[in-house]
């Protein structure tokens, strides 16, 4: 799948995982990195975007994929996608809306539990960051269609439990919001605005 963003905004991307990273990353090499593919939902959406099918306060099928670096004490830092179809669209079968979607990406700093603590139990995190956020939609009139990059921040949480050395379980909440408007968009109050949870399960390899 290849990233609905230009090539300044996927500099500007990588640009805030590596200042993540520069800040949190420790002297010794203590470490894991984990690989997290993960599907779920996403809800309670809100936005100022003309929303024709009132699709974004509805429940929808998300996936994407993480790659985190996380010491064994209580910093670490990811880069994470989100890809969600039909983000504006009630049901398969709207009449307004023809297609629709939501891509997120962004750089996050985590705070865990140390390792001391939790040892291979549930490990509990809280996450923070920033990135990107690409959102478009198609209606049958093309009156209110737009295509939009936006800066977004991210603030949520979860919890990782390994069941094999290599293998394991992570189940993760987050806000999404977008911080700059488009001047382009057809809006209900001037300022193009979006924001939305999203709820994921995803399995880990650890290396």
């Amino acid at each position: 799948m290849s990233l609905p963003f230009s090539r300044e905004h996927r500099r500007g991307a990588l640009c805030a995982v590596i200042i993540a990273a520069s800040l949190v990353w420790p002297s010794r090499a203590s470490a894991d990195w984990l690989i997290i593919p993960h599907l779920g939902v996403v809800f309670g959406g809100d936005t100022t975007i003309v929303d024709l099918d009132q699709g974004a306060s509805s429940k929808t099928f998300t996936f994407g994929g993480t790659v985190a670096w996380l010491s064994d004490g209580i910093l670490g830092v990811e880069g994470d996608v989100g890809h969600t179809p039909h983000f504006f669209e009630r049901g398969r079968s709207s009449a307004l809306v023809l297609d629709s979607t939501v891509t997120t990406a962004t750089g996050s700093v985590l705070a865990a539990f140390p390792l001391s603590l939790t040892r291979e139990s549930l490990r509990p995190y809280l996450a923070g960051g920033l990135g990107l956020m690409h959102a478009s939609s198609n209606d049958v009139a093309g009156i209110f269609s737009f295509d939009s990059n936006l800066l977004a921040m991210t603030l949520g949480g979860g919890a990782i439990g390994l069941i094999t050395p290599r293998t394991g379980f992570r189940f993760d909440l987050r806000h999404f919001r977008s911080l700059s408007p488009d001047p382009s968009a057809e809006t209900t109050s001037g300022i193009a605005r979006l924001s939305f949870w999203r709820a994921t399960a995803g399995v880990i390899i650890r290396y």
